[in-house]
């Protein structure tokens, strides 16, 4: 495998770690704002129908790790091709 590609491999990864970046912060500002919500209204309404329907702070999360999780992968992949050349 060319140099090259190796690091268009790492980048790829780069850029999946990033997205894993955004979407833990993403998660630490909705679940802010959603318990914050929350604790203003006086009846919970929203918190027991799940009506009207809103990503949960936890899917996020959750691909938080997906995507740091490939990414990492990703860059170690390319890395162990660039030292194997």
């Amino acid at each position: 495998m060319h140099d090259l590609d190796s690091y268009i491999v790492m980048g790829i990864g780069g850029f999946f770690l990033i997205l894993g970046i955004i979407s833990f912060l993403w998660y630490r500002g909705e679940e802010r704002r959603l318990n914050h919500s929350l604790s203003q209204r006086p009846d919970l309404r929203e918190f027991l129908t799940r009506w009207p329907t809103r990503i949960e702070p936890g899917a996020l999360r959750m691909g938080g790790w997906i995507f740091a999780a490939v990414g990492l992968a990703l860059m170690i992949l390319g890395g162990s091709f660039l030292a194997m050349d």
